[in-house]
C-alpha cells in the first residue's frame, strides 16, 4: 500500500513523463513501426502533423485525468483500474509523440495548461464519486473514439504509419470506455456529452498549429 508521499512522487514523475520530450517508455512497439513511410507533400504532412499533435495532446489529457482520478479514487479497485487504463495510454503518448518528430514537428506548446485543466476535472469527479469518475472516463474515451473515426479519414491515404497509430489506438479506447461502463460506471446523458464535444473541439482547434 503505498503512503500519501510515495503516491505524490509517483504523480510528479507520470506529470514529468507525460510533458517532458522523450522522457516516456512505451510497454509495446508503436503500429507505425510495420508500415512503410511514404512521400508527403508539404500540404499533406503539414495537416498529419496537425491530426498527429491533436492526438498527442488527448493522450496527455487521458494522463492527466487518470492520475486526478486514481488520486482521489474512493476504492481501491477502481484506483487500480485508473492506474491500468493509464499505463496503456502511455503507449499512445508515446507512439503520437514518435510520429510527429517523424515528421518534422514536435508537441502541442499548449500541453501543461491541458494537463493542469485535465488533472482537475479528473480529481474532481473522484471527490464527487467512483461511478460519476468511471462515468467520466466512458464519456471521454467515447469522444476520443469519434475523433480518432474522424482522423483516420482525414489523414492523407498514403500515410500509413499515423492511420496505424490510431487503428490500434481505436481499438484500445473503445476498450477502456466498456472496461468502465461494466465497472459501474455512470452514463452521462446526451446534453452533458454534446459540452464535451464542443469543448473537444476548442482543444483540437487550438492544438492542431501550436
Amino acid at each position: 500500500m503505498f503512503s500519501f508521499l510515495d503516491r505524490t512522487v509517483l504523480q510528479f514523475d507520470r506529470v514529468l513523463q507525460t510533458l517532458v520530450p522523450h522522457a516516456a517508455r512505451a510497454m509495446r512497439v508503436s503500429p507505425a513501426d510495420n508500415e512503410e513511410e511514404a512521400p508527403l507533400n508539404a500540404a499533406e504532412r503539414k495537416h498529419s502533423i496537425g491530426l498527429m499533435r491533436i492526438n498527442h495532446t488527448g493522450e496527455v489529457c487521458a494522463q492527466a485525468l487518470y492520475a486526478g482520478q486514481a488520486s482521489t479514487a474512493k476504492l481501491d479497485a477502481v484506483r487500480e483500474e485508473m492506474e491500468h487504463a493509464a499505463e496503456e495510454e502511455v503507449d499512445h503518448l508515446v507512439w503520437c509523440e514518435k510520429r510527429l518528430y517523424s515528421l518534422g514537428s514536435r508537441p502541442s506548446i499548449l500541453n501543461p495548461l491541458f494537463y493542469g485543466a485535465s488533472f482537475s476535472i479528473g480529481a474532481g469527479a473522484g471527490l464527487i464519486s467512483d461511478r460519476l469518475s468511471l462515468g467520466f472516463v466512458a464519456a471521454t474515451e467515447d469522444q476520443v473514439c469519434l475523433h480518432l473515426d474522424k482522423h483516420m479519414e482525414a489523414l492523407p491515404a498514403q500515410d500509413a504509419k499515423s492511420k496505424a497509430i490510431l487503428t490500434q489506438m481505436r481499438i484500445d479506447e473503445a476498450k477502456h470506455k466498456q472496461a468502465a461502463l461494466a465497472s459501474g460506471g455512470y452514463v452521462f446523458p446526451k446534453p452533458i456529452m454534446a459540452i464535451m464535444t464542443q469543448v473537444s473541439k476548442v482543444m483540437t482547434t487550438s492544438t492542431y498549429r501550436i
